[in-house]
């Protein structure tokens, strides 16, 4: 009896729990632009925060290779108390004593020619960077192209679930009006049957829609790192489709610009440049180096006991005070393992710069099928659209057609089911043609590469 007393007790407060929750108001959506989700996108994106990162590194070698150019200049200075034999330079003899000596020089040396070695490294880091460059901003391309179709993806899944729940809505209705006409027995209990199986199939479709949308919805959710238990609204974009279609564009033209605009092209052109420079500062390493030096030096003698000693000024100022300078040169004729390592180093950016010329050409061809292939879809879907239009058009009038014709008993329940059906399949086509054709524009933009992450701020 305790127990069917505290089963009891326990269904109603779960059913009281149950109730409180279901009564509790659902939190209002988040409203979420394309533009908001870009820059999200961009201030989250692993990848190109890296790359990011990586650029401040080309930067700094580059700057680094540039000052290579320029002579080195170094300064010394030494402090030391000897107590023992020494030296001493005052007198010219062999002391024994505590001694004190202070020194300092100040060198210099330019490499005068070297082989154009440290001029075409100048040339490498400099290409480098604006690889890197290149590289940063294709990378922000390629983030805002997943985000376009993603973005995309959950706008076409809210559409066709709207689509989808307001056809359902819809056969409800003529549900309870084909019930009404069998109970008066206007029709047959068979059209109330198939009746009732379309609108279940058509719950079906719309539950399948809901899911459908929520997965997509959790995987732009997890693209974005947002939170994912985050009710969110996308708002569809201010294109117009019909503009878009009406755009008269030029394969040839596009190609000549994505030439000029693609990120990873130009990366590819100038890590070939800077293979080639590479390659010519390696062989620089098997010639004649021609070097100009210099040295300023003094130094400070002191032996404890000496009453002769001469003052500070005097020794570091001019008695000790000696100018080194000169030329230097250095020719490679047999220096063994580190000529052939000169020469292996060498090979290897050989090697690297021709594989860097094939990469180029292999980009261009992907850059020309690329642009060709956005090119030919944009016709494609502005016709699709096109046709949409005018097969809604055609079919909504049909099912209205039909429908009067069923009410009043002149065509069968099949022909009925099949104008809906029509309708139905010719409102998703026209809503995925629509948002196909309008982010088909950002296909072709990123495919030439003129997409823009400032246009999304």
């Amino acid at each position: 009896m305790n127990m069917r007393k505290q089963l009891l007790t326990w269904i109603l407060s779960a059913t009281v729990v149950l109730s409180d929750a279901q009564s509790q108001p659902k939190p209002e959506p988040k409203v979420l632009t394309f533009d908001d989700a870009v820059q999200i996108a961009l201030q989250n994106g692993m990848l190109f925060n890296q790359q990011k990162n990586n650029l401040e590194l080309n930067q700094i070698q580059k700057t680094s290779n540039i000052l290579g150019l320029g002579p080195t200049l170094s300064a010394q200075a030494q402090a030391a108390r000897i107590d023992g034999n020494t030296f001493n330079n005052n007198t010219g003899q062999v002391v024994n004593g505590i001694f004190d000596q202070v020194n300092g020089s100040i060198n210099a040396n330019w490499i005068i020619f070297n082989g154009f070695g440290q001029v075409n490294r100048a040339k490498q880091y400099s290409n480098l960077l604006d690889a890197q460059a290149f590289y940063v901003n294709r990378t922000a391309q390629d983030l805002i192209n997943i985000i376009a179709g993603q973005y995309l993806t959950v706008l076409v899944d809210a559409e066709l679930l709207r689509i989808a729940n307001e056809n359902w809505e819809a056969l409800k209705k003529t549900l309870e009006q084909v019930k009404e006409q069998v109970n008066l027995g206007a029709k047959s209990p068979v059209d109330e049957y198939n009746q009732d199986s379309q609108t279940k199939g058509a719950e079906i479709t719309m539950l399948q829609a809901q899911i459908t949308l929520i997965n997509d919805k959790a995987l732009l959710t997890q693209t974005l790192l947002l939170d994912p238990a985050e009710n969110l609204e996308l708002v569809k974009p201010d294109w117009d489709a019909n503009t878009i279609a009406a755009d008269n564009i030029e394969f040839k033209p596009l190609f000549e610009s994505a030439l000029k605009n693609r990120g990873d092209y130009l990366r590819a052109v100038k890590n070939e440049d800077a293979a080639r420079f590479g390659m010519n500062a390696m062989r620089a390493t098997m010639t004649p180096t021609l070097s100009a030096f210099g040295t300023l030096y003094s130094a400070y003698n002191h032996a404890h006991g000496d009453t002769g000693v001469r003052p500070f000024d005097v020794q570091f100022k001019s008695d000790n005070l000696k100018k080194i300078y000169g030329l230097q040169l250095n020719i490679p004729i047999f220096g063994g393992n580190q000529n052939l390592q000169n020469r292996t180093n060498f090979i290897q950016q050989r090697v690297l710069y021709l594989n860097n010329q094939w990469t180029r050409k292999n980009i261009e061809v992907q850059v020309k099928t690329d642009v060709l292939r956005a090119y030919e879809n944009m016709q494609l879907y502005a016709k699709t659209y096109s046709v949409t239009i005018d097969q809604l058009k055609a079919a909504d009038l049909a099912f209205q057609l039909e429908t009067e014709r069923y009410n009043l008993g002149v065509s069968s329940f099949v022909d009925f089911a099949n104008a809906n059906r029509v309708f139905v399949k010719a409102e998703t086509d026209k809503a995925q043609a629509e948002y196909r054709l309008m982010f088909q524009k950002v296909l072709v933009d990123y495919a030439v590469g003129t997409l823009k992450p400032e246009d999304f701020k």
